[in-house]
Protein backbone atom coordinates (compact mmCIF):
# COMPACT_ATOMS: atom_id res chain seq x y z
CA UNK A 1 0.00 0.00 0.00
CA UNK A 2 1.59 3.36 -1.24
CA UNK A 3 1.59 5.81 2.23
CA UNK A 4 1.24 8.73 -0.10
CA UNK A 5 -1.68 7.36 -2.17
CA UNK A 6 -2.88 6.23 1.44
CA UNK A 7 -2.72 9.90 2.95
CA UNK A 8 -4.17 11.63 -0.15
CA UNK A 9 -7.45 9.03 0.15
CA UNK A 10 -8.02 9.99 4.08
CA UNK A 11 -7.46 13.64 3.16
CA UNK A 12 -9.83 13.64 0.12
CA UNK A 13 -12.63 11.39 2.17
CA UNK A 14 -12.28 13.86 5.42
CA UNK A 15 -12.68 16.70 3.35
CA UNK A 16 -15.24 15.29 1.11
CA UNK A 17 -17.11 14.49 4.30
CA UNK A 18 -16.83 18.10 5.95
CA UNK A 19 -14.19 17.13 9.27
CA UNK A 20 -11.58 19.21 9.94
CA UNK A 21 -8.58 17.75 10.86
CA UNK A 22 -8.77 18.87 14.35
CA UNK A 23 -12.39 17.12 14.13
CA UNK A 24 -11.35 14.15 13.20
CA UNK A 25 -8.70 13.96 15.55
CA UNK A 26 -10.85 14.40 18.09
CA UNK A 27 -13.12 11.42 16.98
CA UNK A 28 -9.85 9.16 16.13
CA UNK A 29 -8.49 9.92 19.60
CA UNK A 30 -5.11 10.96 18.24
CA UNK A 31 -2.67 14.55 18.76
CA UNK A 32 -3.66 16.93 15.77
CA UNK A 33 0.06 16.06 14.92
CA UNK A 34 0.21 12.60 14.68
CA UNK A 35 -3.32 13.34 11.58
CA UNK A 36 -1.27 15.62 10.13
CA UNK A 37 1.49 12.98 9.83
CA UNK A 38 -0.70 10.65 8.59
CA UNK A 39 -2.27 12.64 5.92
CA UNK A 40 1.35 13.59 4.54
CA UNK A 41 2.30 10.22 4.40
CA UNK A 42 5.08 10.50 7.07
CA UNK A 43 3.48 8.47 9.49
CA UNK A 44 1.65 4.94 8.57
CA UNK A 45 -1.26 4.16 9.99
CA UNK A 46 -2.29 0.60 11.70
CA UNK A 47 -5.16 -1.24 10.93
CA UNK A 48 -6.97 -0.15 13.67
CA UNK A 49 -6.73 3.58 13.35
CA UNK A 50 -7.92 2.72 9.62
CA UNK A 51 -10.62 1.16 10.79
CA UNK A 52 -11.55 4.34 12.85
CA UNK A 53 -11.01 6.11 10.35
CA UNK A 54 -13.62 4.72 8.07
CA UNK A 55 -16.28 4.06 10.56
CA UNK A 56 -16.18 7.71 11.69
CA UNK A 57 -16.30 8.87 7.88
CA UNK A 58 -18.92 6.53 7.14
CA UNK A 59 -17.05 4.95 4.28
CA UNK A 60 -16.14 1.07 3.90
CA UNK A 61 -12.85 0.48 5.14
CA UNK A 62 -11.74 -1.07 1.63
CA UNK A 63 -13.59 1.65 -0.36
CA UNK A 64 -10.49 3.72 2.09
CA UNK A 65 -7.54 1.29 1.14
CA UNK A 66 -7.85 0.74 -2.16
CA UNK A 67 -4.98 2.96 -3.75
CA UNK A 68 -5.13 0.60 -6.83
Amino acid sequence: MDPYALARRIRAFRKLKGFTQSDLADSLGVSLGVLGAIERGTRKPDVQILKQVSEVLGIDYEELIDTT
